[in-house]
């Protein structure tokens, strides 16, 4: 898979995704991604990707032509079009499922929104999908940018170590994940259960079926009522 990600704050996103376990998914060739810096793609001295809005109102709005330049720029790089996100409040509320989705496309372009957002005639050209991480509003895309790529990479064959590191966790099968736990055996007076400590496979695997069911109910019970 290949992420490119069109933003104000390169370094920002370059950071984070070189570090940890993304980072070295980069380094063995597993993913690839690209940060690309808007500005490159303005036309005035000052760099300048934002203007006012038609109609009044406060704040300001990215202008549609230096994103659909660096969008073309990278399908012509890539010699095909990448699935186009744009990282919006008012997209589609992101999901395990559709992470499982969009993780079998080849070539991925996530656009960081900033200010009021972007000129819709951009949205309606250019934009497949919008997606949100959550009902709420930050201050740029950045951030939702990069849990979106965190979350979609680590789904990607040879990221993890192996497909149980994301198979058994939250969300993957409906419910929430297990309770674990590590050494020691008793912390504080605080003991493991006895039925981890017993070496029984299937009796483990029993009990962690129904620590997720109880999980699920007590923390998220709307995951139990979906179809």
């Amino acid at each position: 898979m290949r992420i490119d990600i069109i933003t104000l704050f390169p370094e920002m996103c370059e950071a984070v995704m070189s570090e940890s376990i993304i980072g070295r998914a980069r380094k063995k060739g597993a993913i690839e991604v690209e940060c690309h810096q808007l500005r490159d793609y303005a036309f005035d001295k000052h760099k300048r990707v934002d203007d006012t809005t038609y109609g009044g109102g406060m704040g300001m709005l990215m202008k549609a032509e230096p994103i659909a330049l660096c969008f073309e720029a990278i399908c012509e790089k890539l010699g095909t079009r990448p699935h186009f996100i744009y990282m919006s409040p008012k997209g589609r509320t992101l999901t395990q499922s559709r992470l499982r989705e969009l993780s079998q496309i080849e070539n991925i372009c996530i656009l960081c929104g900033h200010y009021e957002g972007v000129d819709q005639r951009l949205i309606d050209e250019f934009i497949d999908e919008e997606i949100s991480i959550g009902d709420y509003v930050l201050t740029g895309g950045e951030l939702p940018a990069l849990v979106f790529a965190d979350s979609v990479s680590r789904l990607v064959p040879g990221v993890l170590s192996d497909d149980i590191c994301f198979s058994e966790e939250s969300h993957f099968d409906g419910l929430l994940e297990y309770p674990q736990y590590t050494k020691p055996a008793v912390w504080r007076g605080i003991e493991v259960p006895e039925v981890l400590l017993s070496g029984h496979h299937e009796n483990i695997e029993k009990w962690r079926r129904e620590q997720s069911l109880e999980e699920t109910r007590k923390k998220r019970p709307d995951l139990l009522e979906k179809p």
